[in-house]
């Protein structure tokens, strides 16, 4: 079951204000390595100043398991990351800042 808090999907829009992304759609749930992807992608669309908090599918665990590396490797210093929260549904909340 997908909870979105309010999140929207990944698509091909930059976002030059802070949102979050909804990381937590059934195809998120079968793939933890399509959470990765939607996740850098949505960094990417996320412009210089603005956060994006990365709402994961509870299924995978505690990103910094399979996340934080993946962040770290793509973007280095050019972001900040912080766990936020765990939510009710079991999903996850990462708040990404792009410098």
């Amino acid at each position: 079951m997908s909870h979105s808090h309010g999140a929207e999907t990944v698509d091909e829009e930059t976002h030059n204000t802070s949102w979050s992304a909804n990381l937590e759609l059934p195809e998120h749930e079968a793939s933890c390595e399509r959470v990765v992807d939607d996740a850098v992608e949505a960094v990417r669309r996320t412009a210089s100043g603005y956060h994006v908090n990365l709402v994961t599918h509870g299924a995978h665990g505690h990103p910094e398991d399979y996340l934080y590396d993946a962040l770290e490797a793509d973007f280095g210093d050019e972001i900040t990351y912080e766990y936020v929260e765990q939510c009710g549904c079991g999903g996850h909340v990462v708040r990404v800042h792009v410098a």
